[in-house]
């Protein structure tokens, strides 16, 4: 619910046609902070209730209950999660000046989904996984100035200008990875300067070319 706001919110729920008590309602529910008054509000007895609960006792029993917080807001935007829904953010406590703001979006998402493998032609079985943002790392990186300075790190760029050249090529690859070099073998058949404009880029070392000249 941090994306939109909470105008934005009521104008598209009004919009599918709910009430303006059933929208107070929802948008008191989505502010809870605490698993304690959810329950206060939804009931005991909800199945949805009774999984957070569950989690929340074994994450204590597993030790790691206080890398974990409830948030009613969570909301993935993919259909097919049945179950529960978490984000990996940066805790407050842990903070230490990072996306004091919120101004990034969470470093990873992702929840329960029951049904998936079943639209891919598969059965259905229970499973739970997660996205990485790549992009929100490096900014968090960036941002405390943890970013490592890549070095050299391809020494040889293997080419194979011939098609008939891509086992001779593969093989010499071998070798020089058997040595300890790092290696980039590129098999298309592309013209001589491709190699060298490749190795320009990757700032490689040395370049070895097969083919007819």
């Amino acid at each position: 619910m941090e994306k939109i706001s909470i105008d934005e919110i009521t104008k598209e729920l009004k919009s599918l046609g709910m009430s303006e008590e059933a929208i107070n309602e929802l948008l008191q529910v989505l502010s809870v902070k605490s698993l304690e008054k959810l329950e206060e509000i939804l009931g005991a007895a909800g199945e949805a209730v009774a999984d957070l609960k569950q989690l929340f006792f074994l994450a204590e029993k597993f030790g790691y209950s206080e890398w974990i917080e409830f948030d009613a807001s969570v909301v993935r935007g993919l259909a097919y999660y049945t179950g529960i829904v978490f984000e990996f953010d940066i805790l407050e406590s842990l903070k230490k000046g990072f996306d004091r703001e919120r101004k990034l979006r969470a470093i990873c998402g992702g929840g329960r989904y029951d049904h998936l493998l079943s639209t891919f032609g598969g059965d259905d079985i229970p499973a739970c996984g997660f996205g990485f943002g790549d992009d929100v790392i490096i900014e968090l990186l960036e941002e405390k100035e943890l970013l490592p300075e890549l070095s050299l790190q391809v020494e040889n760029i293997v080419c194979a200008l011939d098609h008939h050249l891509q086992g001779a090529a593969a093989a010499v690859a071998t070798r020089l990875k058997e040595k300890g070099r790092s290696v980039d073998l590129v098999l298309e058949s592309k013209p001589l300067k491709c190699g060298v404009q490749t190795s320009s880029t990757d700032k490689c070392t040395k370049v070895d070319i097969g083919g007819e000249f």
